[in-house]
């Protein structure tokens, strides 16, 4: 008789119920204050990668500065390659543990980056993650994992319980496409205001957006994605080939053709 996997980090069935339903679900004080500390330290060595943060490199996102409009350096996109300090927390079994209990299978990653959002930066608009792209797996869930205080001052992630039931809520052409308003109703809008250790879960199908960081402070997180095994198994190696050749396409019609990977 095969072994019975354990899980320590199961979510109860209350949980899995609200999750369920709203699309979302925050777990407080997953991670340590020294695990925090551990990954930010992390991060602030990765800033300090001159020879990485280039506009040229694919692995590099930029926000215009919401007042200045200077070019402001946000994302790197992936990320847990340049750390394994950061990477170990995509394998941890609080985060997996939770992700088989969503999926009632083991779950696979498939995205990493990690979201600086300096002072000044713009968010993002009203959006879903899923992009129709063949074979884009529609199990594709985040797991968000704050490093700093998120409140409204700085930009935290707002999202839109419920509207995740109706799936896609644009055109499935592999675009990408901002909803337009009218699509969610405002008064539904529901602020992820997270403390450093804070994680929280939400499907591809979940309305959310940010605000700009009106604040002094930086709002880091990070941002990991996966999939049910069942939905197309270990696809981040090919999930970074597609999104990079889809990248160097887009800043083609810009005229940008000297990118690279780095």
């Amino acid at each position: 008789m095969p072994a019975v996997m354990t899980r320590r980090h199961t979510l109860q069935p209350a949980q899995l119920a609200a999750y369920q339903q709203n699309g979302y679900l925050v777990e407080p004080g997953v991670f340590t204050a020294a695990e925090i500390h551990e990954i930010a330290c992390a991060s602030d060595d990765l800033l300090n990668r001159r020879e990485l943060i280039h506009t040229d490199n694919l692995r590099c996102r930029w926000q215009k500065h919401v007042d200045t409009e200077e070019c402001l350096f946000e994302t790197f996109d992936p990320v847990i390659d340049l750390s394994p300090e950061i990477a170990r927390f995509t394998s941890d079994p609080r985060v997996l543990d939770r992700l088989a209990s969503i999926y009632g299978e083991p779950a696979c990653l498939f995205k990493d980056k990690l979201i600086f959002k300096p002072p000044g930066s713009h968010g993002y608009d009203l959006h879903q993650d899923y992009i129709a792209w063949p074979g884009f797996p529609r199990s594709f869930l985040t797991v968000l994992i704050a490093l700093d205080p998120a409140d409204a001052a700085n930009g935290c992630t707002v999202v839109f319980p419920g509207y995740h039931q109706a799936g896609c809520l644009s055109v499935e052409d592999g675009e990408y496409h901002p909803l337009p308003p009218g699509t969610v109703q405002e008064a539904d809008a529901v602020p992820l205001d997270l403390r450093p250790g804070d994680v929280a879960f939400f499907g591809c199908f979940t309305p959310h957006r940010s605000a700009p960081n009106q604040s002094d402070r930086w709002r880091r997180q990070l941002y990991v994605s996966y999939n049910a095994v069942s939905d197309g198994g270990p696809q981040r190696e090919k999930h970074y080939a597609e999104f990079q050749r889809w990248l160097k396409k887009k800043y083609a019609e810009y005229g940008k053709t000297n990118v690279y990977f780095r």
